[in-house]
């Protein structure tokens, strides 16, 4: 029964991938009826013209009328046609895999092709995402780039972390719908309506080609009209003929291997958080410090085994590691691995093409000296020359006053706001919890954190260079709203001032910041680093553009990865960070320089977080509630009190990069 069932479900999505393949192409053939619609009437005018139906003065200019419109006509579908028939579709960035570097990768898919009675894919390559499909590349811009395949059918495109986390027997049951969409794709109504589609889709980005001249423009934008409305027309039809394939291969597909398909979705999931995770906390830092990670891949596996040993509910999931990596099945597992994170690090930083004095691998025993150390200390670097452009000078007295370079003392003086002579009696009190806290009651501060948590940076926009992250210990209480209101009321002045309102108290607590020197130095941190980083996206626009200028001068050279919006990063992974938090991150990186400097503490990778401090060799996870206590309360004794539990002297000098 289930054999039947499977043949009439892939029958019934095939016929539906079908129709609307017709559906499709009957837009094509609509549209060149409408171009060829006046060269009919014109030869029908000549046609009565010849018979002596259509004689007369008033029809022989309708004939030049219409022969003239339809000359035009004609021109411009021929010029559409052209454009759509020459315009390059969209590729995925990849690593293409030779069946000389993976013939047991190779012989399992084949196998599976053979098992589910389809063609095989004409080749196989890697995408450093968590997915996989089938892409089609029979345009003879494609070709010139293809080392191994046939023509005709499409390519199996892999995510490269799934080789390194599941098991062969579940990477081919993974694999098994993907390949069998090579069915329904080798239809040929199928076939040419993607054709088609793909064809208008590489023709309206055709105006954002730089290399295109005023009048050239003007054309490809007229080009571009034309192929949007015929999108628009087959847009609905398209998508159900993809559904339909879909439905046809997932149908074919649970023949082989189904129970075994099941488990192994959950790997796909686990696989996808550990990446991102891995992208977001481990390797943005590094990149950013012009180094690129070469084992990501293999990290993936180091980060999943790291899940698996601290949350409860992944337990079990390390004992798989026993059984045969789907990575066995490449010849040389870690130069594949070094090419997919060259080009994740293209694709979601816009690095550049090639290894550079700039831009440098690190293995991951190198990376708490190559990356961590170096970001804390060039982080520190920054908010120095802030304070430096501010005018702020070191703290008179005490110390540091004999003391020469940057110091701690200096960044935490600047950022401790004033405190009222009269303070409120309960804001006393809050302030003597989070001391208690800060020595010897970190239970305290967390479950006090869970009571607000619109406090930290949240989960939602996680920040690899903060060594405690919202996930793991919570966002930190904010102080009571009235205290600020509080110390208006005390705070002396020439005219008595009447009593506020709720409301009112609200709305000055937030027009007023807490701590306004925090402010002043966030605002001057966030217009250093866009100065940086438009710095480092012009320099990557020049190296696109002479790769660019160097791949159609016809040498040999990797063509320039751009995206239908612009240049690189493709998939950024972040979105801008507030100016309190990169006055956060900062001012963390100078508390751990201290810390390295004149404690016993070092550098640090956590798998899952990122950069970490290690004091006496545990990672220091309390210190992120008393940055931010420092930067939004202007509250240094939390910190300070961290500084001497740990055996930190803010006053010493740190070494900057």
């Amino acid at each position: 029964m289930s054999g039947t069932g499977s043949v009439v479900g892939e029958e019934w999505g095939a016929r539906a991938a079908r129709s609307r393949a017709l559906a499709v192409l009957r837009v094509r053939g609509r549209a060149l009826g409408l171009a060829v619609l006046p060269a009919a009437v014109a030869v029908v005018l000549y046609a009565g013209g010849v018979t002596g139906h259509f004689t007369g003065a008033g029809w022989d200019t309708a004939r030049w009328v219409v022969t003239v419109l339809a000359g035009v006509v004609l021109l411009a579908a021929a010029a559409v046609a052209l454009v759509v028939t020459r315009a390059r579709p969209a590729a995925t960035p990849t690593v293409e895999l030779a069946e000389s570097a993976a013939p047991d990768l190779y012989r399992l898919v084949r196998d599976l092709a053979d098992r589910l009675g389809v063609p095989a894919p004409a080749a196989i390559a890697l995408t450093p995402d968590c997915d996989s499909w089938l892409e089609d590349r029979t345009h003879r811009a494609h070709r010139l780039h293809r080392t191994t395949g046939g023509d005709g059918a499409p390519v199996l495109v892999i995510g490269s972390p799934f080789l390194w986390w599941m098991r062969v027997g579940e990477l081919r049951a993974v694999l098994a719908p993907v390949v069998a969409g090579t069915g329904p794709a080798a239809h040929p109504d199928i076939a040419a309506a993607r054709r088609f589609v793909r064809g208008l889709d590489a023709a309206v980005a055709v105006p954002r080609d730089p290399g295109l001249g005023p009048l050239r423009r003007l054309g490809a934008q007229g080009v571009g009209q034309v192929a949007r409305v015929l999108l628009r027309a087959c847009r609905e039809h398209a998508a159900e003929m993809e559904r339909g394939v879909a439905a046809a291969g997932s149908e074919r597909a649970q023949a082989v291997d189904y129970g075994v398909r099941i488990v192994a979705q959950e790997q796909v999931g686990l696989a996808y958080a550990g990446w991102d995770r891995l992208l977001t906390r481990v390797a943005l830092p590094a990149w950013r410090m012009g180094r690129w990670p070469a084992k990501l891949d293999a990290g993936v596996v180091s980060a999943l085994t790291e899940l698996s040993r601290r949350d409860r509910l992944a337990e079990g999931f390390s004992s798989r590691l026993g059984e045969r990596p789907a990575c066995d099945l490449l010849e040389e597992p870690g130069a594949v691995d070094e090419a997919t994170s060259l080009l994740a690090a293209r694709l979601f930083h816009g690095g550049p093409a090639e290894p550079g004095p700039d831009w440098a691998p690190v293995e991951w025993s190198q990376y708490p000296e190559e990356v961590v150390d170096r970001k804390w200390r060039t982080d520190a670097a920054r908010l120095h020359q802030v304070l430096d452009g501010l005018g702020v000078a070191a703290p008179a007295g005490g110390p540091a006053s004999g003391a020469t370079g940057p110091t701690l003392t200096r960044v935490m003086a600047h950022l401790t706001a004033p405190r009222p002579e009269h303070e409120p009696q309960h804001e006393r009190a809050t302030g003597a919890e989070e001391r208690g806290a800060a020595v010897g009651e970190p239970g305290r501060e967390r479950g006090a954190a869970l009571d607000d948590p619109g406090r930290g940076t949240g989960r939602d926009e996680p920040e690899p260079e903060l060594l405690v992250t919202a996930a793991e210990h919570g966002p930190e209480p904010r102080p009571a709203p009235a205290a600020p209101a509080a110390e208006h009321e005390h705070a002396p002045g020439p005219d008595p001032v009447l009593p506020a309102g709720p409301e009112e108290e609200e709305d000055e607590d937030d027009d007023e910041p807490v701590n306004p020197a925090a402010e002043v130095l966030a605002g001057a941190l966030s217009a250093l680093l866009a100065r940086e980083e438009a710095a480092r996206e012009a320099r990557v626009t020049a190296a696109a553009e002479t790769a660019r200028a160097t791949d159609e001068g016809g040498r040999a050279a990797a063509p320039a990865v751009s995206g239908p919006d612009g240049p690189l990063p493709l998939f950024p992974l972040q979105p801008p960070r507030t100016g309190r938090d990169l006055l956060a991150d900062h001012v963390t990186a100078m508390v751990c320089c201290a810390a390295v400097d004149t404690a016993e503490a070092a550098p640090g990778l956590d798998w899952l977080d990122g950069p970490a401090l290690l004091v006496g060799g545990e990672r220091a996870a309390d210190l992120g509630p008393r940055v931010l206590a420092l930067v939004e309360d202007g509250d240094p004794e939390p910190l300070r009190a961290w500084l001497a539990r740990t055996g930190v002297r803010p006053e010493k000098p740190v070494r900057l990069v």
